[in-house]
């Protein structure tokens, strides 16, 4: 924590304007302001604002994730702060909208989340990219791949790592607003996130174990500043290449709040640091000591700032979007790839166009699909695919775990085999799916198992849906908790009775009437 000297010392024991005065004779004013960690760079210029103001700020600098309760009246947490200075305020704004509407807020620097990569994973995915621009898809695709490693804070406590998060989920979600619930689908993650090597709870924390572990991460997903100073810090054999997803980019905009406004004092001192920060001197030395971009179009951007942001994304507007989406990120540290079984009807409906539909759908699943959906979607690196072929019976079932290339060919080589059956098992292969399902649940609780059912017609072969139902029910409540069927509807396959199973499981239908199998499998792949 910040500490003035002298004289001033018994000025920063107090929370409201006292009146003691500086070497000078200038009355000085104490507000204590509660700060990220992000804003700690700023300290070189905090004498200066002291001594052109007569405003002391006292420095109680918190890890992001304790920030937000502590801006709330009532909560025991708050430690008598005057002000907030922190990187973002959004998820804050969101979750406590009436506290938040209440408080005077002004913008001071910005940073947009960005990507740094070693040089030669940056020509390696430019060289596949077209213009050699660069997205968040490419990215997601690079790391379903295994050829990015990132390093990315911890979004359920660092403000970096929830922007990198939103930012990756709503160019994923490609509809060019804000996230929406509906538009939050883990299966557009799955890839993105097998990709993450390194986590913290800091930003401070990320950089150090990047520098200190320079094998186990090949990028790093943070603050345009944390990069532009990472690489001028010496700190690194080679500078990192920074990347502004074509995509769009979340911005921190470090905004400083008055959290009492009916106190005209703490007003009046508020509004002279507010001034202060807002010079165009000022907003240059801001920028040359934190690297990041002033607020304001009036001062000219220094080397690298000045590259145009671009699209800004929006942040969500709803609770409930960051809640589902931090529930499917879920905790960096504990990364168990997760399993699908694929239950695909083998019958003799499904020859000619139907199985080439199939067969397309597992190759673009397999990284044929060069567009944005097609990279988020793809298979991913340590992910387990068990493949049963169907008809009137089971004919075959294949697992693979995702090591590369010829892993996605033994999957392919089980889809493009012939030997169709005469007849179509829905229920039976269902149960069938169920069985092994039970296994890997009981061998490895961690592994998060979904069952895909496609079928382009009516059950008409052994057991009927209530022998289904009464065998899953007598299952372990375990594998009935965590195993949930997601029916494709295809062909002239029952829909009801697919809706049903779905129901029953836990999981939901995707249609593939009017629409290719591979849209299909991108929208489902085993995900809510």
């Amino acid at each position: 924590m910040r500490r003035g000297l002298g004289i001033l010392t018994l000025c920063l024991t107090l929370t409201v304007i006292v009146g003691c005065s500086g070497g000078d004779g200038q009355r000085t004013t104490t507000l204590r302001v509660l700060a990220g960690p992000d804003l700690a760079v700023l300290e070189p210029l905090l004498d200066e604002l002291r001594d052109e103001t007569g405003v002391e700020l006292d420095m109680d600098y918190r890890a992001d994730a304790d920030t937000g309760d502590a801006l709330v009246p009532g909560t025991g947490k708050g430690g008598g702060h005057d002000l907030a200075w922190l990187s973002t305020d959004r998820s804050f704004r969101l979750r406590h909208k009436d506290t938040a509407q209440r408080l005077l807020r002004t913008p001071t620097m910005l940073s947009p989340v960005v990507v740094g990569l070693r040089p030669d994973t940056a020509r390696e995915l430019r060289a596949k990219s077209p213009g050699g621009n660069l997205s968040w898809a490419d990215i997601a695709d690079a790391a379903a791949t295994g050829t990015v490693r990132f390093g990315m804070a911890d979004p359920r406590k660092t403000g970096t790592g929830m922007a990198a998060l939103v930012g990756v989920a709503t160019a994923a979600a490609g509809t060019g607003g804000a996230l929406r619930e509906k538009d939050v689908s883990c299966d557009r993650l799955r890839g993105f996130r097998s990709g993450q090597k390194l986590t913290a709870d800091s930003t401070r924390d990320l950089l150090d174990d990047f520098v200190d572990h320079p094998g186990t991460a090949n990028a790093l997903i943070t603050y345009e500043s944390d990069l532009l100073a990472l690489n001028s810090g010496g700190r690194l054999k080679e500078k990192l290449e920074i990347v502004r997803p074509e995509d769009g980019m979340v911005l921190a905009d470090f905004p400083l709040l008055l959290l009492d406004q009916d106190d005209p004092d703490r007003r009046a001192a508020y509004d002279k640091v507010v001034e202060w920060l807002q010079r165009d001197s000022v907003q240059e030395k801001i920028m040359r000591t934190t690297l990041r971009r002033p607020v304001g179009a009036s001062v000219a951007r220094d080397g690298q700032l000045r590259v145009p942001i671009g699209n800004a994304l929006y942040f969500p507007d709803q609770p409930a979007v960051l809640e589902r989406l931090l529930d499917d990120y879920g905790d960096p540290r504990r990364r168990v790839p997760d399993q699908v079984i694929f239950l695909l009807d083998f019958s003799g409906s499904m020859r000619g166009e139907r199985m080439a539909a199939l067969r397309e759908a597992f190759a673009d699943l397999s990284g044929a699909d060069s567009s944005a959906t097609g990279k988020f979607a793809r298979f991913y690196q340590g992910e387990r695919l068990t493949v049963v072929r169907f008809g009137g019976r089971v004919l075959e079932e294949r697992t693979v775990t995702v090591d590369g290339q010829k892993d996605l060919k033994a999957l392919a080589d089980v889809v493009a085999r012939g030997g169709y059956g005469d007849a179509t098992a829905v229920w039976t292969a269902l149960d069938h799916g169920y069985r092994t399902a039970s296994t890997v649940v009981a061998d490895d609780p961690e592994r998060a198992v979904s069952i895909v059912l496609m079928t382009d017609g009516d059950n008409n072969s052994g057991i009927p849906y209530e022998e289904f139902v009464r065998r899953y029910e007598a299952r372990s409540a375990g594998t009935r908790a965590a195993v949930h069927t997601y029916p494709v509807h295809f062909g002239e396959a029952d829909a009801g009775e697919l809706r049903r199973a779905a129901k029953k499981t836990g999981g939901r239908m995707v249609e593939a009437q009017g629409s290719s199998l591979s849209e299909a499998f991108k929208e489902i792949r085993g995900c809510r």
